[in-house]
Parts: structure tokens; sequence; C-alpha cells
């Protein structure tokens, strides 16, 4: 199917075959699901997962089920050949590919359905959101059985969703955050970022300036009500829309009453520019 030198699978008897031979070894598995269109941000959480375990396997899967009608599953990014080999370089050992007939067979009929930390800020745009992230998830998790899966914290709000679905299913697997890789102006690398004009890339770096400048408030003692608001009306002045900013409990992302920062906790935040969504947090912790 494809011209790969990192070896590869595309069904679950092949993963599950080779994988097999590992534990045989007696080797532990790590596995860092992506979707593709890999960048540096990918590539550092396959080196987080080598220096934890024996042997790495990568997944490239656009989740269709991720996407609301009029979000850009058709144009998003990909770039298999390109991805495989960034993930040799990488000493990744294994890439699975499995097509949409493996992940959601003819007659599939189960949707996970996540509250907790699934609850608002991404959920409030793209309510679809998390229930076809945690599917998706769960099946690839059940697919490679893995010790170890290791998650980005830029998308901080899916990071704590898939450690609640872990935790709540008995999955066995420990869920390791990489944190996030960023450009030298502070931009987080996202395969989304290809979508941003030159105009808009200037301002997209703004974002993470903003989200700390609300942290360094928080730890000086600003109340959370305006360290938010002067976050947020610098959203509005700096980009096109804002979706949410937001303070929460950095463990669970529920709500905090207003007043001083008594608890960790992380600020997040998703803005407009142009077509491109951009998310962002960062962590707040109390003076």
């Amino acid at each position: 199917m494809h011209n790969l030198q990192i070896p590869h699978a595309t069904t679950i008897s092949a993963l599950r075959a080779r994988i097999r031979s590992w534990r045989a070894d007696g080797l532990s598995v790590g596995f860092v699901p992506t979707m593709g269109a890999l960048h540096q941000g990918h590539l550092a959480l396959v080196q987080l997962a080598k220096a934890q375990c024996d042997r790495v396997v990568a997944s490239i899967y656009v989740n269709p089920a991720q996407f609301a009608p009029g979000e850009d599953f058709e144009a998003y990014p990909r770039s298999v050949i390109e991805d495989s080999q960034k993930l040799t370089e990488a000493r990744c050992d294994l890439v699975y590919l499995p097509t949409t007939e493996v992940i959601y067979p003819e007659g599939f009929a189960t949707t996970i359905s996540m509250t907790g930390p699934a609850a608002g800020l991404e959920s409030a745009a793209r309510p679809h959101f998390f229930n076809g992230v945690a599917t998706v998830v769960a099946k690839l998790l059940n697919q490679v059985r893995p010790d170890v899966a290791v998650f980005g914290e830029k998308d901080y709000q899916q990071l704590l969703v898939i450690r609640q679905l872990a935790r709540d299913l008995d999955l066995g697997v420990d869920i390791i955050a990489g944190e996030t890789v960023r450009e030298r102006d502070g931009l987080a690398l996202s395969s989304r970022n290809a979508y941003l004009s030159a105009d808009d890339r200037q301002r997209a770096g703004r974002l993470n300036q903003i989200l700390k400048q609300c942290a360094a408030a928080l730890a000086d003692g600003q109340s959370i009500a305006q360290a938010r608001q002067t976050a947020f009306e610098a959203c509005l002045a700096g980009f096109d829309s804002v979706d949410y900013v937001e303070v929460r409990c950095a463990t669970s992302l529920a709500e905090l009453a207003d007043g001083r920062l008594d608890t960790p906790a992380r600020v997040l935040a998703a803005v407009r520019l142009g077509k491109t969504r951009l998310i962002d947090n960062c962590a707040a912790t109390p003076s």
C-alpha cells in the first residue's frame, strides 16, 4: 500500500503480531496517536515515549468522528510519506496506518460519551468533538494495548479527557503528558498553523504572550475574574474573534470561584485568525 522505510501495519492483526513479538521478548510498548501532518511537537512525543519504553508505535489516522459538518476534514493536511520519513528519523519502531474500514467497520454502533473534563471550553464550540476523540482513542488503545501512551499538553483539555477515559474504563495504560513545543515567538506548533497567512502568522504568537501575562497576574495576586477579563480583552484586540479565555482547575478543569488563585490552575484560550482556529494554554500557580 505505502512504499515506506519504517515498518508499518494497516490491519489490527498485523499490528498485534508485531507487538506480540515484542512482548515475547519482554519489551515494553509506548504509543503516540496522531492525525499526521507531523511536526516537531509530535516527534517530541515520540522521543518521550522512547525514553519511557523499549518500543514505540505511532498511529496516523484522520478521525472523521471528531469533525463536524463544515469543519476541515477534507482539507486537513495529509502527508503519509513525509510523516513516515520523520518517524523513521525519530527512531519510531512501527507506524500504524488504519483505514476507516478498520476503525469504523460496517455496522459500527458505539460511541463513548464524555462529561467531566470534557464539559465546556472546546465542547462549547465543538459539542461533537470529545465523544469522537474518546471513541477513536479507546479503539486505538485497545488495538495497540501499550504500557504508556503520550499526548501533548497543547491540547490540554483533550489530555485530561483521555486520562479520565483511561481511568474510568480501566484501560491499563499510563497516560503521559508531553510539553508543548513552540516557535520562537511562543506560537504552539500545530498542523493547522499551515493555514495561517503571512500576516496572521505574525499575530499568532501573541496568544501565548497573553496567556503568560494572565498567569503572571494570577501569581501576583490579581483576582481570577480581573486577570481573565484583561486576557479576554487583549485577545479581542489581537485576533479576529475569541471563543473563550478561561482559568480552570489544572487537574479537573472545574470552574474556580473568583478571588485570588489558591490552587494550581490552567489558563486556556481559543481564538480565530481568518479561517484558522488557534488554541493554547499555560500553567498558573498561586502566589
